[in-house]
């Protein structure tokens, strides 16, 4: 039996098969990518510096999907990062209203 990191990975293939995994993984991976650029980013960027930064994160996201599906556990590292971004943010907002 081979050695899996990915829970994700195993858990999609064993519900859903192999139809539609990259096209899912890339979908995830952007989607929570771009929460974490959105949270971890201090400054307000202008508008079309911030159109180019998700359309280089959606370049970057390919290479992230191919090592997804290589079992690599990239996917739920994102969902990580985006938790822990998403706490610091809230207290941040909680520490600066008090």
């Amino acid at each position: 039996m081979e050695t899996s990191f990915s829970i994700l990975f195993d858990t999609y293939i064993e519900y859903f098969g192999t139809d539609h995994i990259y096209f899912t993984f890339y979908l995830l991976n952007l989607i929570f990518s771009a929460i974490a650029f959105k949270l971890g980013f201090a400054r307000k960027l202008p508008f079309l510096q911030t159109i180019f930064v998700y359309i280089m994160l959606a370049v970057g996201v390919y290479v992230l999907t191919i090592f997804s599906i290589l079992k690599l556990p990239i996917t739920e590292s994102l969902i990580v990062v985006s938790l822990v971004l998403g706490i610091y943010r809230y207290r941040l907002h909680r520490e600066r209203n008090a």
